[in-house]
């Protein structure tokens, strides 16, 4: 039986690590996991994201999901409303939507151009 999800992978062109650090790490605030060493020759950046992890892979014939995302869990709406802001500060649109009911949420796209989504229940 599947017990959940163990990380969500994203891809990214190959040499974007330093964008992957700065903005998964840095913006976002995740902390970065050394990949065994037989995966760190691949390239690419891992991420704790509470229990799971968020892989950012490198990818030679990279094109962006623009559909597909990982959905992010904040706290609280004020959370999601500050992290819109810090953000938009570093030049990152965040395109906020009320089509879920009872949660305050935007999207915004990664570095090269991936869809995330930031959410939490109000």
């Amino acid at each position: 039986m599947i017990a959940g999800l163990d990380h969500v992978q994203l891809a990214g062109p190959p040499g974007s690590e330093e964008d992957a650090r700065r903005f998964f790490g840095g913006l976002l605030g995740l902390r970065e996991l050394e990949k065994p060493p037989a995966l760190a020759a691949r390239g690419g950046v891992w991420f704790a994201c509470g229990a799971q992890a968020v892989h950012v892979g490198v990818e030679d014939e990279f094109a962006p999901a623009r559909k597909a995302h990982p959905a992010f869990a904040l706290a609280s709406a004020a959370e999601v409303d500050a992290l819109a802001s810090r953000l938009a500060e570093a030049g990152f649109e965040a395109r906020f939507d009320e089509e879920l009911p009872g949660y305050r949420r935007f999207y915004a796209s990664d570095p090269w151009g991936n869809r995330l989504e930031f959410l939490a229940p109000f």
